[in-house]
């Protein structure tokens, strides 16, 4: 059996090596929501990162590194029966399905879900919502500046960090639903901030905070936007808060080419704003489950 610990801090520059020359960019395996969401735990096989995942179910994810990849996927093959759990096998790219099925030929069938497909957009476009196709957004935009002419953005700091967490937490206190988690995993971005390397910016009208969003580096060009909440009585306060950090991001890594802005999950409402954005294009995921003899 794999012998698997908890992933920690510690692994974070190691993982996003490796995770560099893989070139997979779903939201789901950066670094900080691996730490961040579920019970992820590591183990080193082979030369590669092999994660075992608890969060509805147990799962494993592709393996990440330079090793064999055959040799490593007969042990999670082998983990798993001893285990006595399913095999399953996520965040598989076109690339790696093609892979597992040279390997490993009518022993596994995959299946997609679009409603777990991240939103990838271009950075400049959500930098300067450009042309007739961003014209509403602009409008709103628009509105937000006429409203709040003395705005201001501030990266998260020690200083203005309590504000943005009272405004975080009116936000869920004025929301239906279980939060619960998602409030205990925001809890834990901002005390492994610094570690995580996290870019944070929020929207100021005077102490008032109007608006919050963090993100972290996915690979090379691309970022990825973990944490997005504005107050649903100033209009145009998440075009605000898209467009702003979005010309943050340009502006201090000239490299960055996208932000990867996440699945919609399949609701409806977030699929459509997602969809108005215009993504540049979607990152296809593929579950590999190994058949039943």
């Amino acid at each position: 059996m794999i012998q698997f610990r908890p992933i920690s801090l510690q692994d974070k520059t190691e993982y996003e090596r490796l995770a560099e020359s893989r070139g997979y960019k779903g939201c789901e395996m950066s670094f900080s929501n691996l730490f961040l969401w579920g019970d992820q735990k590591i183990s080193f096989v082979n030369g590669c990162m092999v994660f075992f995942s608890t969060f509805s179910r147990s799962f494993y994810h592709f393996p990440v590194g330079d090793g064999d990849k055959k040799t490593v996927i007969d042990e999670i093959i082998k983990d798993a029966n001893e285990r006595n759990i399913p095999l399953e096998i996520t965040s598989v790219s076109e690339k790696e399905r093609a892979i597992l099925e040279e390997l490993y030929p009518n022993e596994f069938v995959f299946n997609s879900n679009e409603n777990s497909f991240d939103y990838v957009y271009d950075i400049n476009n959500l930098a300067d919502l450009p042309g007739k196709k961003y014209h509403k957004k602009r409008t709103h935009l628009n509105n937000f500046i006429k409203n709040h002419p003395n705005f201001r953005v501030e990266p998260f700091n020690s200083e203005n960090l309590p504000n943005i967490i009272k405004m975080v937490n009116e936000w869920y206190a004025q929301k239906d639903g279980d939060f619960d988690y998602e409030k205990t995993v925001f809890g834990r971005a901002i005390e492994n901030f610094e570690s995580l390397e996290i870019e944070g910016l929020a929207l100021f009208d005077g102490d008032e905070v109007l608006a919050v969003t963090f993100a972290s580096r996915m690979a090379q060009d691309t970022f990825d936007v973990h944490f997005e909440k504005a107050r649903a009585d100033v209009d145009g306060a998440y075009p605000a808060i898209n467009s702003e950090f979005a010309k943050y991001i340009r502006n201090k890594y000239r490299e960055v080419k996208y932000l990867d802005r996440e699945e919609d999950m399949g609701i409806l409402g977030l699929r459509k704003a997602k969809q108005s954005y215009y993504p540049e294009f979607q990152v296809v995921k593929y579950v590999a489950k190994k058949k039943q003899r």
